[in-house]
């Protein structure tokens, strides 16, 4: 498990694609529970320790997480998400061409059955929005993928998934969603940068890190990302 940042208010980590972000039926690695036998072992903590999680990555979305330490801290750092004041920024290959720099604004609903989110014209559902900014598009055999950088303004389940297939782009990989199937169980979306306000402390915080997984370096090596790109 990679830290960031460690106090007694907070845990600033890095989640890997494939880990939970929190324990479901299927008993899989989470990173809660990974968090908690780390701190219960690091500080010799008996019994249960405590560990908040206040905002989830899907399965197979990597980047980074905070956790709090206490409950006073999980309370603001909730707040916080509810007003708006965390920054959180991804970095995904899509499919096909797309350039420029675009918001996005829709209204979604999930269908838990199917454990899938929809774009709806019903005000009265969740609304989402992102801010999408194209980088580069490759054309690999004969077909066109295109690097993107997302600013997420909510936390709707599967937004940057849903949002980005409902305007033709699909996440490479990500079959539910409408891409092309491949044979990984992943897609190419990472947070790569997280910002939020220490919740005792008052400081902003702000993490960038980015590990690309062999579907992002299917199109991009690393060292590219770190240059081009600043990470």
């Amino acid at each position: 498990m990679k830290i960031f940042y460690e106090d007694n208010h907070v845990l600033v980590v890095y989640k890997e694609s494939g880990i939970l972000s929190q324990e479901d039926n299927t008993k899989a690695p989470d990173l809660l529970n990974m968090v908690k036998n780390y701190i219960k072992v690091k500080y010799n903590k008996p019994g249960e320790v405590y560990t908040g999680l206040v905002h989830r990555l899907d399965r197979n979305t990597s980047g980074i997480m905070v956790f709090a330490r206490t409950s006073k801290a999980a309370s603001r750092l909730s707040e916080d998400i509810r007003n708006h004041q965390f920054c959180k920024r991804y970095l995904c290959v899509v499919e096909g061409c797309l350039s420029g720099q675009k918001e996005l604004c829709n209204y979604m609903i999930r269908n838990e059955k199917e454990n899938k989110s929809y774009v709806t014209k019903n005000i009265n559902d969740k609304l989402a929005i992102l801010e999408y900014k194209a980088l580069e598009t490759k054309i690999i055999n004969n077909k066109e993928y295109t690097l993107v950088d997302i600013l997420l303004k909510t936390g709707r389940t599967h937004q940057i998934r849903c949002q980005m297939a409902n305007i033709g782009h699909p996440l490479y990989g990500d079959a539910k969603y409408g891409a092309t199937p491949i044979n990984r169980n992943y897609y190419a979306l990472s947070s790569y940068m997280l910002t939020f306000h220490h919740p005792t402390l008052k400081d902003e915080m702000t993490y960038k890190y980015f590990l690309p997984n062999d579907i992002f370096e299917y199109f991009y090596n690393k060292e590219d990302f770190l240059k081009h790109y600043n990470l």
